[in-house]
């Protein structure tokens, strides 16, 4: 059986931008225990960051995970235009053509209502999950991920 991939961004879900100013924040607001509770979810994590292959190494070993598969997309300036003026996130097509037809979740803080549709209407088993940048993936986020992750 395949497991449900768990695409994973981390500026705002796992370091949190707290209530001050937003901005790139900092490793010290990284939680530890995020690691066991992303490895307890059944599915395959993948990065889908700024952060690309960095993420495996500077987040990875503070959360106690091996190192992830990195998310890549083709560099189409055209494309990526296209959809910003859509209003589609730059990861959303790309997310979707990764996956093929494995059911997916998306776990970032800048999913609006026009990614949800582009993938509702292009995919057949996805969960967008939308973080508050200023608290991080909480307890509730992760009951709705492991739900969801186990249905699917």
């Amino acid at each position: 059986m395949t497991l449900p991939v768990l695409f994973l961004d981390v500026d705002g879900p796992l370091l949190p931008f707290g209530d001050g100013v937003p901005g790139t924040p900092g490793l010290a607001r990284l939680d530890p225990m995020h690691g066991p509770r992303l490895a307890a979810l059944p599915c395959e994590l993948v990065w889908a960051t700024t952060w690309m292959d960095e993420a495996n190494t500077h987040i990875a070993p503070l959360l106690g995970l091996p190192s992830l598969p990195v998310a890549t997309w083709p560099d189409d300036p055209e494309t990526e235009d296209a959809d910003a003026r859509r209003g589609l996130h730059w990861k959303t097509r790309g997310l979707v053509a990764l996956t093929g037809t494995r059911p997916f979740a998306w776990v970032d803080d800048e999913i609006s209502d026009k990614d949800r549709a582009r993938v509702a209407g292009h995919h057949h088993q996805a969960l967008l999950l939308e973080i508050d940048p200023r608290h991080g993936l909480t307890d509730a986020g992760y009951l709705e991920l492991d739900a969801w992750l186990r249905a699917n």
